[in-house]
């Protein structure tokens, strides 16, 4: 498992916020994510206060 410390980026977007995380490419390579194929999903684990990103199947 590979872990890294990142910080999320904030701004403003219109009349709200919006926030960012940045994944490296390796990583997103590792995930056979590619500029084509981009769709993800993300889940949060309430109990565990985890988000989870997967590719989309």
């Amino acid at each position: 498992m590979e872990k890294r410390i990142l910080k999320v980026s904030f701004s403003k977007t219109g009349n709200g916020m919006g926030a960012r995380i940045p994944l490296s490419i390796p990583l997103l390579k590792k995930m056979g994510i590619t500029q084509e194929e981009r769709e993800v999903e993300v889940m949060y684990d309430e109990e565990r206060q985890q988000v989870i990103i997967q590719k989309k199947k």
